[in-house]
């Protein structure tokens, strides 16, 4: 009887996350060969993970807390999923389905574990007494889970790197930097011309506090009681289950006063950044955002913070323009910089358009991904 194809799980919390970010690895997967099992919360987008090759498998476990009989019961049906599949290795994205998913396959005795973390979240960027607690609770499961033999952690900057060796305890020798999840250049391409004024600088991302969008709407404000050239885009939703979300009270009130354009959720991103002549992203720590990825493979110049994650994309200098976290002005003085400029934005975004192609195509992701699948089966079958 032939052996049957190694088999492996992803864990995912969202359908529309596994589109956005995962496919590629996923069909990557099927490519090399893989047996591949989707383990994800089901709801709209269903139809194109199940044609790129992957046993479809829905859960209830949904992202946040929801008391701790929901949170046990979702446990008990993860761990019942992982001892059904017997998968060979289980590959787990976000910091929710890495706890839970690292447990689960403990107790299913899955041979191999990936752990991929992008960015470090709500609980490691709010501040106060409930998020400190929060932290130590969060800091101590990923030392009991992560690490040791059969398990690699992947992160996405050197900073987050840093964080796992040098805070948590994680073994150098498990982590792997494998920066994001890649973006397609050829659907994100540059447009043929620059657009015509005023200058449209897009934020695209959840609405969260913690993206820095409330300091984007800030210097929005003050721009435009200087100058009528300029136009802030928020491209995007608000994420309720995310504690820093924006309210949609506030929402409203953005768009009633017109300072900045909401647009609301975009399924064509690559036809509106070609309308835009810069990219904006203002958050507070980040692991690496695919939405900075995006817009340097469209040719934009990017403006971003000096924060982990960030930094990975926007170059100071050579693709973008660094600014402080949390600081309006610095935002003001950017956006101003690239608008009175014409040359400079022309020479940041060619360098956005090449640093995109040579060092982050979803393919280039996706092949260090699943070389480090191979080395991990390899050495827990010696």
């Amino acid at each position: 009887m032939a052996e049957r194809p190694r088999r492996i799980l992803f864990f995912i919390p969202e359908d529309w996350y596994v589109c956005s970010h995962r496919l590629p690895l996923v069909r990557a997967a099927k490519a090399e060969g893989f047996d591949v099992v989707v383990v994800t919360r089901v709801r709209d987008h269903a139809a194109p993970i199940v044609e790129a090759g992957a046993e479809l498998v829905p859960i209830r476990l949904r992202r946040g807390f929801h008391g701790l009989r929901d949170e046990a019961a979702g446990l008990r049906e993860l761990v019942r999923i992982y001892r059904r599949v017997r998968p060979d290795i289980v590959h787990h994205v976000t910091p929710k389905s890495v706890i839970y998913g690292s447990l689960a396959a403990r107790l299913a005795r899955v041979p191999c574990r990936v752990n991929a973390l992008a960015g470090l979240g709500f609980v490691y960027t709010a501040t106060g007494r409930r998020a400190a607690l929060r932290r130590v609770a969060v800091s101590t499961l990923f030392r009991l889970l992560l690490g040791g033999r059969g398990t690699r952690l992947i992160v996405q900057n050197g900073d987050d790197l840093s964080f796992f060796r040098d805070e948590i305890g994680v073994s150098a020798e498990t982590i792997a930097v494998i920066r994001g999840a890649g973006v397609d250049t050829e659907a994100f391409a540059p447009a043929a011309r620059e657009p015509e004024p005023p200058l449209r600088v897009c934020l695209v991302a959840r609405l969260l506090g913690d993206k820095g969008v409330r300091e984007a709407v800030a210097a929005a404000r003050v721009l435009r009681e200087r100058r009528d050239d300029v136009r802030l885009l928020l491209v995007g939703r608000n994420d309720p289950v995310n504690p820093a979300s924006i309210a949609d009270d506030e929402l409203a009130a953005w768009r009633a006063d017109g300072i900045v354009e909401l647009t609301g959720h975009v399924e064509d991103v690559p036809a509106l950044l070609r309308t835009c002549h810069a990219a904006l992203l203002p958050s507070y720590r980040e692991g690496l955002p695919k939405s900075l990825l995006e817009a340097a493979a469209c040719g934009l110049p990017v403006i971003a913070t000096d924060v982990p994650g960030c930094r990975e994309i926007c170059r100071d200098g050579v693709n973008g323009l660094l600014i402080p976290p949390r600081d309006v002005d610095g935002i003001v003085a950017a956006v101003e910089r690239l608008a009175d400029d014409r040359e400079l934005r022309h020479r940041l975004g060619a360098a956005s358009r090449r640093l995109a192609v040579d060092d982050f195509s979803e393919a280039l992701v996706a092949e260090r991904t699943v070389a480090l699948y191979r080395e991990l089966l390899g050495e827990v079958s010696r």
